[in-house]
This record gives structure tokens, sequence and C-alpha cells, in this order.
């Protein structure tokens, strides 16, 4: 065995230690939390395409093509079954 590998086996074990430690206590925290983020960044998008107005109007209006894949998952976590006109989502 190689010293290269026997260091990046002593890594690896290293980044495990350390996500057991510090990361595995508030993985689910964090992920509600970035869930959270997401619902009002798609909230703000949605609103902008239903012609409410936005003060970032103009930096959000780039980023509707990204959201519309994951607007399926968001409508049914906020309990709707079906959202939009036809064509438009589901």
């Amino acid at each position: 065995m190689s010293v290269w590998s026997r260091i990046a086996g002593a890594w690896r074990a290293v980044e495990r230690g350390h996500d057991a430690v510090f990361t595995a206590r508030w993985r689910q925290g964090l992920r509600r939390e970035a869930r959270r983020q997401e619902d009002t960044l798609r909230a703000l998008v949605m609103l902008e395409s239903l012609g409410i107005d936005n003060p970032v109007a103009y930096e959000t209006l780039d980023l509707v093509p990204y959201l519309v894949a994951d607007l399926h998952e968001w409508h049914q976590r906020m309990g709707r079954e079906s959202f939009g006109d036809p064509g438009v989502c589901c």
C-alpha cells in the first residue's frame, strides 16, 4: 500500500468522524431550514409570475426556468393535489 493511499484513507476516516460529530446531529434541522428557504424563493418567483410586484424582480425572473422542474414537489408539499393551468405543472 502506497503512502498516498494511506493518507487518503486516513483523510476519509477524519471526514467520516467530522460528519458524525459535527453534522449528523443537526442534519434534520439543516434540511428543514434549507427547504424553508427554497419554499420562500419559490413563493417569490410564483408571485412574480402571477403579476404581483416583487422588490427583487429583476434577479428572480432569471430563476423561473430552474424552478419549474421542482414546482410539482413543492405544491404537493403545500397540500395541493394539482396546481396551475393544464400544461403548467400537472
